[in-house]
């Protein structure tokens, strides 16, 4: 088995990673990249009509400041604030730097970053560069990964993190791998920035490419802590592909229709069946556009009750759904919509006589990503559901972005869980930038020297390779199929950890979760070649992540939070459990025991840090290199 040394490991190749590794290189730090491929992260695999980039505001006479940003990534609760001041703080440099590598934000003559207003934003913080602006990001941050000559290991899929060390002692100290030929790959290293991205292989109902799969699971069987692991978002979105309806896809009002299982027949427009009025459900389906996450406060009589309608024609009817851009809803009236549907179409000019005129007005964009992915939006329908599409949660860390109790493991991008309950749209692309900022500056003044001994590295590597083998001879002898064993999760997460929640159901799929990581772990799933071995450790993370999350999940429900965020709590009659406002002021920690068991409880939130900063002070403790953690 060949091991390779570096000073810091990089997991992942998204956004974030990029950025760790250029920060860290320009550090000085010896750095590696370990990755399934570049070309596989969600980051470069995503977007959305107009893909939202969150950060201060940057334009004109609208006033901002850190602290306002920072109380607006807050404001919905379940965030530290010190973590929402860092953001904001952070957001300057590194939108900054995103624009000295070449990222094409948009800026007026004058230099100015004009912005809009964007989910749970009452500011104009959001930018853009079109449907593919965090793609545009890697693209800018690769090309300065291979200027900086950062050597990348590519088709290397990790199967354990190495641990050293006991109790508060406990530290990573390096990764094993896979790579594409079936062989074993040993990295040893004195730090790991772990940027593997969300949840993307929990879900059957996904938003994510379906080349990204998430790593979560690789830290909780390492034992490091998880926050807020219940607050996610769902919304709507496309099936092939898979690609975020949200923004100009909806403030267009197309036709909402449901098929029978072929597809064809029994169309029908099912917005009206209730008698719903048609402007008002039409000004709903506008608004979805930029309320666009599932959000259980608009759920009854909001825009999210579209969502809810969809839901039921798919899960509970048993129907197909479809956006259709190529004619107007039954009833629609132009000037029948709100005065903020029709001032805002008006003054894009975008009021043609079909969705699909409207679209490629407000939008040409959005239409040709699906013309470039085999969808000709105006000759046919799109199809949708509700699917899972960011979590808001993630590993627990510190301030500087380092896990609350393994230490030096640095999770950051979305498997950071710095958010709160919601999050303004566009805030994680921030956070993934600031937070691998963050860590690569505490590593190099922190964690520069070499502190890992020969002894501990070996211990560490041969405890997880011993591990790790046996499983594999297990997957040789399973007759477990890898799909069936990822089927079963995945249809449990989007039945029961999805957005709709039962406390009575969630006990049962945590049951069902567990026994299913035991029989995994028993018995191993099928896999002899080494694409299916690693299909194999995917689901052997991916399936442990799963029970961990709705073991989280049934906590959350069962301590009386009720319904909040993008998740809607229902007793056993359906009906809908409010929100207990207290619990905006704490935050879920979620730790991983042996025998698959998790440990969790709320913890207060710490308040924003205060707003009496003295320059003389703050510039003695820069001088002396000081980090205030």
């Amino acid at each position: 088995m060949k091991t390779t040394c570096c000073h810091t490991l990089v997991i992942g190749s998204g956004a974030a990673g990029l950025q760790a590794a250029v920060q860290l290189r320009r550090r000085g730090i010896d750095t590696l990249i370990v990755t399934e491929g570049v070309r596989k992260s969600t980051s470069i695999n995503t977007g959305s009509d107009k893909q939202t980039y969150y950060k201060l505001g940057l334009c004109g006479a609208e006033p901002d400041s850190i602290f306002a940003m920072a109380t607006a990534l807050s404001a919905t609760g379940g965030m530290h604030g010190d973590l929402a001041v860092a953001e904001a703080a952070g957001s300057v440099h590194a939108f900054a730097h995103l624009v000295a590598l070449g990222v094409p934000f948009p800026h007026d003559a004058y230099g100015q970053f004009p912005g809009y207003k964007t989910d749970h934003d009452p500011a104009r913080r959001a930018t853009s560069t079109g449907p593919y602006t965090s793609r545009d990001m890697c693209v800018a941050l690769l090309r300065e990964v291979r200027r900086l000559d950062v050597p990348i290991h590519e088709r290397c899929s990790v199967t354990s993190l190495l641990v050293s060390g006991s109790g508060a002692r406990r530290r990573v100290c390096g990764a094993l791998a896979l790579d594409a030929s079936g062989a074993w790959r040993a990295y040893r290293a004195e730090n790991v920035v772990f940027a593997v991205g969300g949840f993307g292989g929990l879900y059957a109902a996904s938003v994510y490419p379906a080349c990204h799969l998430g790593g979560i699971g690789l830290a909780f069987r390492a034992g490091a802590a998880a926050r807020n692991l219940p607050d996610s978002q769902y919304g709507l979105a496309s099936i092939r592909p898979r690609w975020n309806v949200s923004g100009s896809y909806m403030q267009v009002v197309p036709r909402l229709i449901s098929t029978d299982a072929d597809g064809h027949s029994d169309e029908r427009e099912f917005l009206l069946d209730a008698g719903a009025d048609p402007a008002q459900m039409y000004s709903l389906l506008f608004l979805k556009g930029y309320q666009w996450p599932f959000d259980a406060r608009r759920a009854e009589t909001g825009s999210s009750r579209i969502d809810r309608l969809v839901y039921d024609e798919r899960e509970v009817k048993g129907r197909r759904v479809f956006l259709d851009f190529r004619r107007n809803p039954a009833g629609f009236q132009f000037d029948a919509l709100s005065e903020e549907a029709r001032s805002y179409l008006a003054r894009s000019g975008a009021t043609g006589r079909t969705p699909f005129a409207r679209l490629q007005k407000l939008n040409p964009g959005a239409v040709a990503f699906y013309g470039e992915h085999g969808v000709e939006l105006a000759e046919q329908p799109l199809e949708i559901e509700l699917c899972a599409q960011h979590n808001n949660g993630g590993l627990a860390a510190s301030l500087w972005w380092e896990s609350i109790n393994l230490t030096h493991l640095f999770p950051v991008g979305e498997v950071n869980g710095s958010h709160g309950v919601g999050r303004p749209g566009g805030s994680a692309l921030n956070a993934g930038q600031v937070g691998a900022m963050r860590a690569a500056a505490f590593i190099a003044a922190r964690y520069a020297a070499s502190t890992l001994s020969d002894e501990s590295f070996e211990a560490a590597l041969a405890s997880v390779y011993d591990a790790d083998r046996d499983y594999d001879a297990r997957c040789r002898q399973s007759q477990w199929t890898w799909r069936a064993c990822r089927n079963e999760f995945q249809q449990r997460m989007s039945r029961y950890g999805a957005h709709l929640r039962q406390a009575a159901a969630l006990e049962r799929a945590v049951a069902a979760a567990r026994a299913q990581v035991r029989r995994l772990e028993r018995e191993g799933c099928r896999a002899e070649r080494p694409a299916e071995r690693i299909r194999a450790f995917e689901n052997r993370q991916l399936c442990t992540a799963h029970a961990v999350y709705l073991s989280a999940l049934a906590y959350s429900v069962r301590s009386g939070v009720g319904s909040r965020g993008s998740s809607l709590v229902v007793d056993e009659q359906g009906a809908v459990i409010p929100e207990d406002p207290a619990f905006r002021a704490q935050v879920l920690e979620t730790r991983c025991g042996s025998r698959h068991t998790c440990q969790h409880r709320w913890r207060a939130c710490r308040p924003l840090p205060s707003a009496d900063f003295w320059f003389e002070t703050a510039w003695e403790a820069f001088r002396k290199g000081e980090f205030r953690i």
